[in-house]
C-alpha cells in the first residue's frame, strides 16, 4: 500500500498550483514499482521535431490510456497500450489524492543524466483549458526545473522515489517546465504523467 501522503508542500508561486507529496509511496514500495514498470512496460524512443529539426528525443517513453485516446505533442502522435494491473493500481493511488478520473499515462524513462526532457507546457488543446497533470517519480532523483512565461521567476524542484508533483489550475498557461541532463552519476529514473484528454 501506498503512504496516504502525510507531509504536502504546497508552492506559493504566481499563477500557478502545484503541490508535492515527496513521500507518496514508501521507499520500499517505490523500489518494487521501479523494477516492475522498468521490466513490464512497452518502452519505445521516438523521432521528435523541435523547431524544424528533427532528432531522437534524449529518453524512453511510451503511453497507456483508454482506447481511443491518442496523445500528441511535437509532431509525434502516440496511440495508448491497454492499461495493465500495475499502472492500474499507481493511477487509483493518485485519483485517490487528485480527485480526477485520468484517462492517459505518459510514462518516460531516463536511462542516466544525459537524458532529459527541455523547457516545454502541457498544453496541448487536447488537455483542455486548465489541466491537472499528476506526475509520480521512481528511481534516481531528478531536479524538476520550472520557469515563469513572462516573470523572471524560477523555482527548482528534487523529485525523490516516490514522489507526486501536481500541476493544476493555470500552471500550463503560465509556466513552463523541463528536466534537465546532468553531469552527476546517477542512475535511471521512472515518471508517469498522468493527465486528462478530452
Amino acid at each position: 500500500m501506498s503512504l496516504f501522503p502525510d507531509e504536502k508542500i504546497v508552492f506559493t508561486l504566481p499563477d500557478a498550483e502545484i503541490e508535492y507529496f515527496p513521500d507518496f509511496f514508501s521507499a520500499e514500495k517505490s523500489n518494487d514499482l521501479f523494477e516492475k514498470l522498468k521490466s513490464e512496460v512497452h518502452w519505445q524512443q521516438d523521432t521528435i521535431t523541435v523547431f524544424g529539426h528533427s532528432h531522437l528525443q534524449p529518453r524512453l517513453t511510451t503511453l497507456y490510456g483508454n482506447e481511443g485516446k491518442p496523445y500528441g505533442y511535437s509532431n509525434i502522435v502516440m496511440q495508448p497500450h491497454q492499461w495493465t494491473p500495475l499502472i492500474m493500481y499507481i493511477k487509483n493511488e493518485v485519483e485517490k489524492v487528485c480527485l480526477e478520473n485520468f484517462t492517459t499515462v505518459l510514462l518516460n524513462l531516463y536511462r542516466n543524466g544525459q537524458d532529459s526532457n527541455g523547457w516545454h507546457a502541457d498544453n496541448e488543446k487536447e488537455l483542455g483549458r486548465n489541466p491537472i497533470i499528476a506526475s509520480v517519480s521512481f528511481g534516481a532523483e531528478r531536479v524538476f526545473q520550472l520557469k515563469h512565461n513572462s516573470e523572471d521567476i524560477k523555482q527548482n524542484i528534487v523529485l525523490k522515489n516516490g514522489s507526486l508533483l501536481i500541476m493544476k489550475g493555470s500552471t500550463q498557461h503560465f509556466w513552463k517546465h523541463q528536466i534537465p541532463k546532468t553531469k552527476k552519476e546517477i542512475g535511471p529514473r521512472i515518471n508517469l504523467t498522468f493527465r486528462i484528454i478530452k
